[in-house]
């Protein structure tokens, strides 16, 4: 499989001298759905800044899709690496879904039909055409969540990253965003400590502890090793047993 994303001994310090990333290596094929886990403090939110220079790595490099990230190409990698954050407040700022949906393709300078367009593909993956003339702060929980992800996909990204994408879900809004995430055919990295989710969605799994990456594999056998678990604080909910859908 071809690698899309490729992350290189990735390393930062916060000048305070904490350090946050310490020689961070992985890489993510194209078409591939990725889980990144790990507890509080682990460097989870720093690796993903820095996959689009908001914190700009000291050493290491980021490539997607054979650009590596650096001052000039900032933009490129931006727009071909979709982040969007957990807090849908983040990313929904305009008067109607429509409009923030729209904003990003464009202020890449598209013309109005592909504009249009992008907007309504981006809408309809996310099945929110009904709700694209409603103010983004009067959606539910569930409707913010799929906004703020065709914001992004209205910007055609290679990689879909998503930050705790099910944060603030009751139970069913949790699973109808499991759904959609299903339905995407963008190659996705998911930052989160929804175990079950991660397993769901997530043939693999990475985990980061300490700045580095502690495991990498299939996530059924990651989330099935006790010692593992125990040593990077991760746990199931009372009485779930990965084993009950390892083989979806």
């Amino acid at each position: 499989m071809t690698a899309l994303l490729e992350v290189e001994d990735l390393a930062y310090t916060y000048p305070d001298g904490t350090r946050a990333l310490m020689g961070v290596s992985f890489s993510v094929a194209e078409g591939e759905r990725v889980a990144l886990l790990g507890p509080n403090g682990a460097g989870k939110t720093t690796l993903l800044l820095a996959l689009i220079g908001i914190v700009e790595a000291q050493s290491g490099e980021v490539r997607v899709g054979g650009v590596t990230l650096e001052p000039e190409t900032y933009p490129e990698v931006r727009r071909r690496i979709g982040v969007v954050f957990q807090d849908p407040d983040d990313q929904l700022f305009m008067p109607t879904v429509w409009r923030d949906v729209a904003f990003g393709p464009a202020n890449l300078g598209l013309p109005a039909e592909e504009v249009e367009s992008r907007t309504k593909e981006a809408l309809a993956a996310v099945g929110m055409e009904e709700q694209a003339d409603r103010a983004p702060h009067h959606l539910s929980g569930g409707e913010a969540r799929r906004a703020a992800i065709a914001t992004v996909l209205s910007m055609r990204p290679d990689v879909l990253v998503l930050d705790e994408p099910t944060s603030n879900l009751d139970p069913v809004g949790q699973r109808e965003l499991a759904e959609l995430l299903e339905t995407l055919d963008t190659t996705q990295l998911i930052v989160t400590h929804d175990l079950p989710l991660a397993l769901r969605l997530c043939p693999r799994s990475i985990v980061l502890n300490g700045g580095r990456v502690a495991a990498d594999g299939p996530t059924a056998e990651l989330l099935s090793d006790a010692a593992l678990m125990a040593a990077n604080r991760l746990e199931l909910p009372y009485g779930f047993d990965p084993g009950t859908i390892a083989g979806r």
